[in-house]
């Protein structure tokens, strides 16, 4: 059953007057308070003044003009495709198309053998990626997690390459810093065949935290964001300000704050290169007023994380957004029913590109090989909604109903054996529906077991390279890199 790629948009938490009023919040927001930034990026500066944005570099502010962002943001394509390398599980961001994905920096996994916590590792991405290569409803591998075991200087391009040697689907993650994105490229480059193949079908995109919540620039974040403008690789523009603690208490106050800082990102980058590829990145969150910490479970999350999708509709750029974070430490109910929740909202808003849906636990810390399983089969299920109920002759079956008449039975009909297999969800076998007796003779096993169970099977079976014996002595040769033991 094929479920990417369909279109939402059923749930609208924000009203056409909501939207038009954020919207005009936010251009009042960029004109009278405009954002401020630190030194390191004059020429973004200078651009921004040339534009018509006026400077102040006293005080380091800068004021947007409506006129320069409703302009600029126009050139913003209102369509982007995220290539996978075979084909087969390419991404056409467009108006209510929805996709979903992991996603995170989570420093934790519950190691699958032990159940224990422990700190991740380059080899946890690259064996993340083999799961995910085989689940087939979550749809991009976003880095999930920070090799802990490398030195920071080298994470950039052996996570990229360990996700590309996984998994032949869409691959996107952050880097540190212009010199591991410029061998980020070299890297795909090299995949790809050279870079004008890469520019032509990126198989790979880049996060760039390009702003600090409320209102400041990331010197080393922006100036990435403008690298890959000008290389032409698309880019997810990310700001998650927390409600009550880096943006109003309020989610309207929150979604009016975010609005702003991604439309002054959008507008920096259309500068940068007229046309460049950019999904609005708005990630709203809130702030647990008991601990100060971010909480990820809450319902609220998954209203606004729709009303995002609605609000980069109305200036015609697709999105990218999140769901099925959880508070919770561990696969259970609680994680079952945050996730749950949330991701049904962004997929019925219509939200295009949906990370963290699979695998996050404890506000993002976290990781477990399990909760992708089970994430899948919850990915699954929501965008089951979103292919409706089918009306048409044969599925009405009127001539089958006739046909069995009072009394029958419809086990055996030829029209039961045709849609029993493609009516109905079916996943991809983690959800027990046996009886009590079957699953009692089996272990009377518990979701997270089953989860462990199927994750272990996948990871036992030989693993696919997607990455040439021969191509890989090549980039091991240029590249300093560290997976070892990947097939």
């Amino acid at each position: 059953m094929n479920l990417k790629g369909l279109s939402g948009g059923h749930y609208k938490p924000l009203s056409d007057d909501g939207i038009k009023t954020i919207h005009e919040t936010a251009i009042t927001i960029l004109e009278k308070t405009g954002m401020t930034f630190e030194s390191g990026l004059d020429d973004t500066v200078d651009m921004l003044e040339s534009a018509g944005a006026r400077v102040d570099r006293i005080q380091g502010r800068i004021w947007f003009p409506g006129k320069l962002i409703e302009g600029q943001v126009k050139k913003a394509p209102s369509r982007i495709v995220l290539y996978s390398r075979n084909g087969k599980n390419d991404l056409d961001l467009t108006e209510n198309r929805v996709y979903l994905g992991t996603g995170g920096a989570a420093v934790k996994v519950l190691d699958l053998e032990t159940g224990n916590t422990r700190s991740t590792t380059l080899d946890d991405i690259y064996q993340i990626g083999r799961l995910v290569d085989r689940l087939n409803n979550i749809h991009f591998y976003v880095r999930p997690c920070i090799p802990t075991d490398i030195s920071e200087s080298d994470y950039d391009v052996n996570m990229f390459y360990a996700c590309l040697k996984s998994t032949s689907k869409h691959v996107m993650s952050g880097v540190n810093n212009e010199v591991g994105f410029h061998r980020i490229v070299d890297l795909a480059s090299m995949i790809a065949g050279d870079k004008s193949l890469l520019q032509k079908r990126p198989f790979i995109s880049i996060i760039t935290s390009f702003v600090i919540s409320p209102f400041k620039l990331s010197p080393l974040s922006t100036r990435i964001m403008q690298e890959a403008n000008r290389h032409g690789i698309p880019v997810a523009i990310s700001s998650a300000p927390m409600s009550g603690s880096t943006s109003p208490m309020t989610m309207a106050g929150t979604l009016a704050q975010l609005h702003a800082e991604q439309l002054a990102g959008i507008c920096i980058c259309q500068l940068t290169k007229a046309g460049a590829p950019v999904l609005y990145g708005g990630i709203p969150g809130m702030a647990n007023m008991r601990t100060m910490g971010y909480r990820g479970g809450g319902v609220e999350c998954g209203m606004m994380n729709a009303a995002i999708h609605q609000l980069a509709r109305h200036i015609g750029v697709p999105n990218y957004n999140s769901s099925g974070l959880t508070d919770s430490k561990l696969p259970d109910a609680q994680a079952g029913w945050e996730k749950a929740m949330t991701t049904l909202l962004a997929v019925m808003g219509g939200s295009n590109y949906v990370h963290h849906a699979a695998g996050m636990l404890e506000s993002m810390l976290a990781v477990a090989y399990e909760q992708y399983v089970i994430d899948d089969e919850i990915i699954g299920m929501c965008c089951k909604v979103l292919k409706g109920i089918e009306v048409d002759p044969d599925h009405l079956a009127l001539e089958v109903i006739d046909s069995i008449g009072p009394d029958g039975n419809f086990m055996v009909s030829e029209h039961t054996m045709e849609y029993m297999r493609k009516e109905y969800f079916d996943g991809n076998g983690v959800t027990d529906s046996r009886g009590r007796d079957k699953w009692e003779k089996d272990g009377g096993l518990d979701t997270r077991e089953r989860a462990r169970n199927l994750a272990k099977r996948i990871l036992s079976e030989t693993p696919t390279s997607h990455i040439s014996a021969d191509l890989d002595r090549s980039i091991r040769s240029k590249f300093k890199i560290f997976l070892v033991g990947a097939g």
